[in-house]
């Protein structure tokens, strides 16, 4: 049975996650508009940075629980990578789905929010209230994807 589209685009956020350098979590992202991948994105460090592979990890390191303390990463999360990717190349993503493996962090959502995207799909939930009051006060509708690991 051929999967539907959002199976389709939740597939490829994972094949994209394991592009990350993260050494906590792998997280992949698309940027959707009308069946179309626009920009894709996965958590890691900027270009050109060491990873944290090679330096280690300071959130670990200091004991961070996570979705708490953000400016404690040296990485961009995969959902700030898609924003920039479609940037970098003149995309417009207002109107667009993101399709993420976790659900955003506040950051993100703010993020999200200001560039116009109007439905956030996601697999695992992530620990941040502000950031699912943010995205329903904004009228962006959240869906956790069925089936995906909590």
């Amino acid at each position: 049975m051929r999967p539907t589209w959002d199976q389709y685009f939740m597939q490829i956020t994972t094949l994209v996650a394991t592009r990350s350098t993260c050494l906590r979590r792998q997280v992949g992202a698309l940027l959707v508009k009308h069946k179309n991948i626009l920009a894709t994105g996965y958590n890691g460090v900027p270009s050109g940075i060491c990873h944290c592979e090679e330096v280690g990890c300071l959130r670990e390191q200091l004991k961070v629980p996570s979705g708490e303390r953000h400016e404690l990463c040296r990485g961009l999360h995969a959902e700030q990578n898609a924003i920039i990717q479609a940037a970098r190349h003149g995309i417009n993503i207002e109107g667009s789905t993101l399709y993420c493996t976790d659900s955003p962090c506040i950051i993100c959502t703010k993020m999200l929010i200001n560039a116009g995207v109007k439905q956030v799909i996601f697999g695992r939930g992530y620990p941040d209230i502000l950031s699912k009051e943010m995205l329903g006060e904004a009228g962006i509708e959240t869906v956790q994807f069925e089936g995906a690991a909590e």
